[in-house]
């Protein structure tokens, strides 16, 4: 791919042949996803650089994106994710103290096709009415109908297994913040950073392993608990991780699942897991905490949910679970909590980077309950 040129014409296509017209913002080329959008109107960089958008066109509700530039300490992962991006109106020039660099010339340094000058409202309520759907992006094919072809083409999400394409090659450590207290076995199924930030302020060491480790593999640092990280692609494919959880669970070793995690445990425990129609992606999602009664506002980035009653208490192979947390937006369940095992979840992003953080007690919480199971 080839650094865009200023005002190259680009065309977006979706699987259902709705066509928008644009300009080249980043690469040059063509690129294939879904296309989700996300209703954050800040967190640009930690939104492109999650390993959960792998795979994902991701459309800025925002109107102007770019404004506060890129620099060298938000990203949650190691590069780029998103398989494409779409702006409104790019910002001419950053301006901003922390600012190292341009979105737009990182984007093209690191072959990421977008398109700007496009009607999002426009696309947004489309995909909100119709649901995520398969889009290409290109800037050498300017012909809907050949692009079309290719875009029906194209993978679909439903049935995709992309946790081994994002986790790490090998075992790393993030060592605890002042005093060590505890030690936790973190599966990375598309981790991101401030997952481990979170821990370590809370005098936590986290192991961090590849998405394909067994139990023994973790249970051999020795942890006192273990978690289960987010990650793109649907979980009735992760059945990998899923008997990892089983057998966690079996040991009684207290587990948290946050976000792709958090289905994956939620298959362990007997549920199903299924599909949204355009998913929950944004910072400003309202969640009840059904056990403290609070709403709290939060970051999400999911397209597949846990199918578990929310109204009563289920008997499973491993106890009595509960809903914890439900979407207040169209009530799907947003967390679970076992009775009878040490083991709870989140669906949305406690860690949020740049925000809320409305949820961030859910690491005390975490941690509490490895002292309780400790004690």
């Amino acid at each position: 791919m080839r650094r865009s040129r200023l005002g190259s014409p680009a065309i977006l296509v979706l699987e259902d042949g709705r066509t928008f017209s644009g300009t080249s913002y980043g690469a040059e080329g063509e690129t294939f996803g879904e296309a989700v959008f996300t209703t954050g109107m800040t967190g640009y960089q930690e939104t492109l650089t999650d390993p959960s958008y792998h795979r994902q066109v991701v459309v800025q509700t925002a109107p102007q994106i770019g404004n506060t530039g890129v620099n060298d300490e938000d990203d949650e992962s190691g590069r780029i994710w998103v398989a494409g991006y779409v702006v409104r109106d790019p910002a001419r020039r950053p301006s901003n103290w922390r600012a190292t660099g341009d979105l737009g010339e990182r984007l093209a340094a690191e072959g990421v096709v977008g398109i700007s000058g496009v009607d999002t409202r426009a696309l947004t309520r489309h995909l909100r009415s119709r649901g995520a759907m398969r889009v290409g992006i290109s800037t050498v094919d300017l012909d809907p109908a050949s692009l079309l072809a290719r875009v029906q083409a194209a993978p679909q999400m439903l049935g995709a297994d992309l946790s081994v394409e994002v986790t790490t090659s090998e075992r790393y450590t993030v060592e605890a913040v002042g005093e060590h207290r505890f030690t936790v076995a973190a599966l990375d199924l598309g981790i991101k950073r401030n997952v481990s930030r979170r821990l370590a302020e809370r005098g936590v060491t986290t192991h961090v392993f590849p998405a394909t480790s067994s139990i023994e593999d973790l249970l051999a640092v020795g942890p006192d608990a273990v978690f289960l990280s987010p990650g793109p692609g649907d979980p009735a494919t992760a059945d990998g991780p899923v008997a990892l959880a089983r057998a966690a669970l079996t040991r009684r070793v207290p587990l948290f699942g946050i976000c792709f995690g958090s289905q994956i445990l939620g298959r362990a425990l007997g549920f199903g897991t299924y599909k949204l129609g355009y998913g929950h992606r944004g910072i400003n999602q309202p969640v009840l905490d059904k056990t403290t009664g609070k709403v709290e506002v939060t970051s999400h980035n999911h397209g597949f949910a846990v199918d578990a009653p929310r109204d009563a208490v289920t008997d499973t192979d491993f106890g009595r679970v509960e809903v914890s947390h439900v979407c207040l937006n169209d009530d799907v369940v947003e967390g679970l909590r076992a009775l009878d095992v040490p083991a709870f979840t989140v669906q949305y992003h406690p860690e949020a980077a740049a925000g809320p953080h409305d949820a961030d007690y859910l690491f005390d919480r975490f941690v509490e309950l490895v002292e309780k199971v400790d004690a």
